[in-house]
């Protein structure tokens, strides 16, 4: 089977297409499963101690609890996304959340730290081939303004699970009392689950196929290596990863230049590539959306854990009241990510560059009250400049990902998604290594928490501010071409990929 240009199957569906009736109860499915999914990259990181004592692990062993689910979860997005573009991704979803269901109850029920970790990473996969299926099923549901409602409800689910990640893992650490509380974090996973799938089997669509099917093999093994060469010494970090395996992430870039090489001779050979490099040179805000959402989450994943050790360790905080301190910016996203996703038809790429302007003033704000208030009124009066960030973070992830995904034909949908969620993976996994290996070098120095947190904000600023330039440049760049900033009405107006392939 030939590789179509990128617009020209979409044409044809665009021209019969026919709204499901059932789309908007279809995506609330989809959004329950996709939060559980990415509430789980933060939301066990508040009981991790607990863990660690009640199953005698050190603190390495403990450690890939949690990076080894980021690890198996970003592997599996962009080969998930493609079988789902080329398969059903009705059927792929159902799968990956039946065995996130089942891993979390094996999660839950692990008598020792060793079959904790193997849950976890099997969890982790189940949640990197369900998570693209979403973003490709609003593609394939919706069109036009409601595509751009749609992908702002899945925008505020990215948002918003990652901020009530510790709030949430506090919530049930407190509700369920005693040394085996842990348990039901994984626990809480499975009736959700349960009622998600029961649901998405009578709601979710399927995907219509023709032709036959070409799954790009060695694609698949030259970009799922270099993905774990640059992640593994990320996830390794605590355990002094990054010194000793600094030279992966020379074989992780050589492996991702030898996939783009791959993907580029699948193309000109007229054969259907793992990921089409057209995607990043001919549809309008791709390329620039996914480098601003990688860059994003190197900060925005990495200061939850830097505010936890802050919290817990320089305050003596439970995880609950930790939590309830990072409360006000889960609460500005949430309030931002919905009104966002209204907006972003009207004013394109210049909310974009707002919130990332009120993330910075924000979390800025934040670190300058916690290192000059009183320390038993301080998490009270950094509280509303929490909210002020969290209000430009949900104007910078939903709109950003409807910005990044609202062109990219259906047919491609689930591989596009998939890449771009890898990115910001990719970013998390940095963040996440380097903000908290950054607090407690400076910790050591003088065992100052203000001092440390205070620093390791301000890198994560340094991230946020490299991203806001990005959005900053490709806004005037619009401005410049008089393109209009709005959601285009269907797969075949205003798609360049259609007037240049079709």
């Amino acid at each position: 089977m030939t590789a179509s240009a990128p617009g020209g199957r979409d044409q044809e569906a665009q021209a019969g297409h026919e709204p499901d009736p059932r789309r908007w109860k279809a995506l609330w499915v989809t959004l329950v499963a996709g939060f559980m999914s990415l509430l789980d990259v933060s939301i066990v990181a508040v009981a991790l101690p607990t863990i660690q004592r009640e199953l005698h692990a050190s603190a390495a062993e403990v450690q890939w609890v949690v990076s080894g689910y980021a690890l198996s979860f970003g592997l599996a997005l962009v080969t998930a996304g493609r079988l789902g573009d080329a398969l059903d991704r009705r059927r792929i979803f159902l799968l990956a959340l039946s065995g996130f269901v089942l891993f979390s109850a094996a999660c839950g029920a692990a008598p020792n730290i060793t079959l904790l970790v193997v849950a976890r990473l099997c969890q982790g996969l189940a949640a990197g081939f369900m998570a693209p299926q979403n973003s490709a099923l609003i593609q394939q549901m919706f069109r036009g303004g409601e595509r751009g409602r749609a992908f702002g409800l899945f925008g505020a689910t990215v948002g918003i699970s990652s901020a009530v990640g510790p709030l949430t893992g506090g919530v049930i650490l407190a509700l369920a009392d005693g040394g085996q509380g842990w348990r039901w974090i994984f626990y809480v996973n499975v009736p959700i689950g349960v009622l998600a799938v029961l649901l998405g089997r009578r709601l979710l669509p399927r995907t219509p196929r023709s032709g036959r099917v070409h799954v790009d093999v060695p694609g698949v093994l030259l970009l799922g290596s270099g993905v774990l060469a640059l992640m593994y010494p990320l996830v390794q970090a605590e355990s002094g990863g990054l010194s000793r395996l600094w030279w992966l992430f020379l074989a992780g870039a050589a492996l991702l230049a030898l996939f783009a090489r791959w993907q580029y001779r699948l193309v000109a050979r007229g054969r259907q590539p793992l990921l089409d490099p057209r995607l990043f040179t001919t549809v309008r805000g791709y390329a620039v959306g996914a480098g601003i959402g990688t860059l994003y989450f190197v900060g925005f994943s990495g200061i939850w854990l830097v505010f936890a050790l802050f919290y817990q360790h320089g305050l003596g905080f439970s995880p609950l009241r930790s939590g309830l301190a990072v409360t006000p910016f889960a609460l500005g996203s949430a309030c931002a990510s919905v009104v966002s996703g209204r907006l972003v038809d009207r004013l394109g790429r210049m909310l974009t560059v707002g919130g990332l302007a009120g993330v910075l003033l924000g979390l800025g704000g934040t670190a300058l009250l916690l290192r000059l208030a009183p320390l038993d009124i301080a998490p009270w009066v950094a509280a509303p400049a929490l909210f002020v960030g969290g209000l430009g973070s949900g104007c910078v992830i939903s709109p950003n990902i409807t910005m990044t995904l609202r062109d990219v034909p259906v047919h491609m949908a689930g591989a596009a998604g998939g890449a771009l969620q890898t990115g910001q993976r990719l970013g998390a996994a940095v963040g996440t290594a380097a903000l908290p290996g950054l607090f407690y070098l400076v910790l050591s120095r003088g065992d100052d928490y203000r001092e440390a947190l205070v620093i390791a904000l301000g890198a994560a600023l340094t991230g946020m501010l490299a991203s806001l330039a990005l959005a900053a440049y490709d806004w005037r760049r619009d401005r410049r071409s008089g393109e209009p900033h709005r959601t285009c009405p269907d797969d075949v107006a205003h798609n360049p990929v259609h007037a240049r392939h079709s």
